[in-house]
């Protein structure tokens, strides 16, 4: 398996350049400058505190039960500048930092390193996380006083009922101020003991305004989370490792269901879980081209569909431009 780079930056060499990935930067740009797009939008990027993002990698190094006991490299096992600006070459113009605790009394202290890291990041959209406990209601409302735009929740790791009424008062706040979550809260690769659609259908119908982006296409249960998005105008998807061989391998997304998911275009968000995943970062890109969607679902899902919720600038170039 690929193992930490570690050392200092070289000076004079871009960090993409230090991690020797220059034909995925020429496949990433001209993915998104053929369709004519001034870049990506990625709503499903982790970047955390060093010392708990190595505490992940060994986690995936030794198969732990919740990715299915499969074999799962890291690919972009770099130093956080590497793994930032290799980012910013590939031309996604904003992304996220993807953090969430397993127990309680984390989240204040993620989502502290998560407002320094997103100053010192300005094209990382701030990122927050929460727990059911008993100062969420008091933490969520400071981080999005503090500016927060997007909000994660695991409930695969975190172990957690979405539904716990601890948390009801954090949804509310939430969906109040019209800041979207990010929910792992399907059961791939490995069922939690809360996961599923059923916590996340409570969960929505006390909190109908809620912008929950269920993650990974609510894999496994990719239609009843479909219906979910269908009967909720606020509910969103995000593609994170949907499609690419490697999931297709674990849990196919249903052929019927493709017309349901285009049908859904304006709420299908690009996100890949970079920089923990096991195959290069195209090959998300590549994936979602061969569903032969068409290019206006591509524009919509890789930028224009995250780029209108959270306000970037319309950008637009000419198809084959940079």
């Amino acid at each position: 398996m690929p193992q930490a780079t570690g050392g200092r930056p070289v000076p004079g060499r871009p960090c993409h350049e230090r991690t020797g990935r220059p034909d995925e930067v020429r496949q990433v740009r001209g993915f998104w400058e053929g369709l004519g797009l001034p870049g990506l939008v990625d709503v499903h990027t982790h970047f955390m505190p060093e010392r708990v993002l190595r505490k992940v990698w060994r986690y995936f190094d030794a198969l732990g039960p919740l990715t299915g006991g499969v074999e799962w490299p890291i690919t972009y096992r770099h130093e956080e500048d590497e793994r930032t600006a290799l980012l910013r070459a590939f031309g996604v113009r904003a992304f996220t930092s993807m953090l969430y605790p397993h127990k309680p009394g984390m989240a204040r202290w993620l989502n502290g390193w998560a407002a320094d890291f997103a100053r010192r990041t300005p094209d990382c959209l701030h990122t927050a996380t929460l727990f059911p406990e008993p100062d969420v209601e008091a933490y969520v409302r400071e981080a999005v006083e503090d500016g927060a735009r997007i909000f994660k929740a695991h409930v695969q790791v975190g172990a957690y009922d979405p539904a716990d009424a601890r948390l009801d008062a954090a949804w509310g706040l939430l969906a109040e101020a019209g800041v979207p979550v990010v929910i792992h809260c399907g059961s791939g690769p490995a069922p939690g003991a809360h996961t599923g659609p059923g916590p996340v259908a409570r969960v929505l119908a006390r909190h109908p305004r809620l912008r929950l982006i269920v993650a990974h296409l609510g894999m496994t249960e990719y239609e009843e989370f479909l219906e979910l998005a269908e009967r909720y105008p606020e509910v969103r998807l995000d593609t994170t490792m949907a499609f690419t061989d490697f999931s297709e391998k674990l849990a196919p997304f249903p052929r019927r269901a493709l017309p349901r998911l285009a049908a859904l275009g304006d709420r299908v968000l690009l996100g890949t879980d970079f920089p923990n995943i096991p195959y290069p970062y195209p090959h998300q890109l590549r994936a979602l081209e061969r569903l032969e969607l068409g290019d206006a679902w591509l524009r919509a899902v890789c930028h224009d569909n995250a780029a209108r919720l959270f306000g970037l600038a319309p950008v637009r170039t000419a198809p084959g431009g940079a």
